[in-house]
């Protein structure tokens, strides 16, 4: 048989319909997690700027590529107001939590996981809204917090809406559940392709997940496009242009990659450890946000750098604008900030933190 009968009967074996049917429900989750990453995005600038910078007095920096949606403002932080902020902004966002959607609490992916291997990909319609804003409060007044893991289930959310709405199948659902929080990630993110393999990769248990990476992608390539061309197409980081000059580099990436594996297993001990330690203790599990935030105001009292997201501080070591005892410290302030925030039960994303938590030990 020559290639082209072989083509021939391969177009004559695909359902087109189905291939049509799925690329348009991937586009139109797509272009539902482009929007929802965009208001994301803004309510937490906002909630930023007003919160920890406008009360606290502490403007967190941001990379080079993102967008600041108001003026930069620098100055002294008020350091005693930083030890009460986190605490408010745990004590409402561990209310609405725990009053209204338990699994808004913590990073989120394994309320997603949880939904898609045991609920058939059902989200409740109240999640990804509770999610949102509580991740806004915890962020805004200073939690230790990344956004990605916030947004793979607010975008997951709204796909297992979407599927719910449109009277699809479990199978079907679960899919745009995948869609979804490829959508969310790869926007925010400005990484489709990451985004994509991210969704499959934290659903992923039994090969079934495959069967979504088509669809992820083009949800994620759509949200992605959405949402740069309303925040600019550059990367999220500027980069000099770095060149690979001498085999013996080499050396230093393999030591890099040692030490980084011994940080991330203690980053997680104490992260789990933590949460040991909050589980334990009998107070109203709403309250335990409010503590971990008092924890990290007092951190943050004598360390305000290790507030937030952190990105920021990831384009000044790329720039060279930290010094290297600053960058040490910051590794373990950055570990024990986002123990506090999230293993209390604060809502916010792990990933962004172990991102600078990294780039601080490689620029050490």
């Amino acid at each position: 048989m020559d290639l082209s009968s072989k083509i021939h009967e391969i177009i004559r074996e695909l359902d087109l319909k189905e291939v049509q049917r799925w690329t348009a429900l991937s586009i139109l989750v797509g272009i539902v997690g482009g929007i929802v990453a965009i208001i994301f995005y803004s309510g937490l600038y906002y909630a930023t700027y007003y919160l920890l910078g406008g009360i606290g007095g502490y403007f967190p920096i941001t990379p080079r590529g993102d967008v600041d949606l108001l003026p930069v403002v620098t100055g002294e932080p008020n350091r005693l107001l930083l030890i009460l902020l986190p605490m408010l902004g745990g004590l409402l966002a561990g209310y609405l939590v725990y009053r209204f959607a338990p699994e808004a609490e913590g990073h989120g992916t394994d309320s997603v996981i949880d939904s898609y291997h045991q609920k058939q990909g059902v989200i409740r319609t109240r999640v990804p809204f509770i999610k949102a804003l509580t991740s806004m409060i915890t962020i805004g007044s200073g939690g230790s917090a990344g956004r990605e893991g916030p947004i793979a289930q607010i975008s997951a959310g709204f796909g297992s809406i979407l599927a719910t709405r449109l009277h699809l199948t479990d199978r079907d659902r679960r899919i745009l559940v995948i869609c979804g929080m490829a959508a969310g990630v790869g926007s925010i993110f400005k990484a489709p392709l990451g985004g994509a393999i991210f969704a499959i990769e934290v659903l992923y248990r039994q090969g079934s997940e495959s069967e979504g990476i088509v669809p992820a992608f083009i949800s994620s390539t759509i949200a992605y496009s959405i949402f740069c061309s309303v925040f600019g197409w550059g990367s999220l980081f500027i980069m000099p242009n770095y060149q690979f000059t001498h085999p013996y580099e080499l050396v230093f990436y393999a030591l890099l990659g040692i030490a980084c594996a011994a940080v991330g297993i203690f980053y997680v001990h104490i992260f789990y450890g933590m949460r040991n330690i909050f589980n334990r203790l009998t107070i109203p599990r709403h309250y335990r946000p409010a503590i971990g935030g008092f924890l990290l105001g007092i951190l943050a009292f004598f360390v305000p750098e290790s507030l937030g997201v952190g990105y920021g501080l990831i384009q000044q070591a790329i720039d060279q604008q930290l010094v290297v005892g600053l960058m040490l410290l910051l590794v373990f302030a950055k570990i024990l900030a986002t123990s506090f925030t999230i293993s209390s039960g604060g809502s916010g994303g792990v990933f962004g933190p172990s991102l600078v938590i990294g780039a601080m030990l490689g620029g050490v």
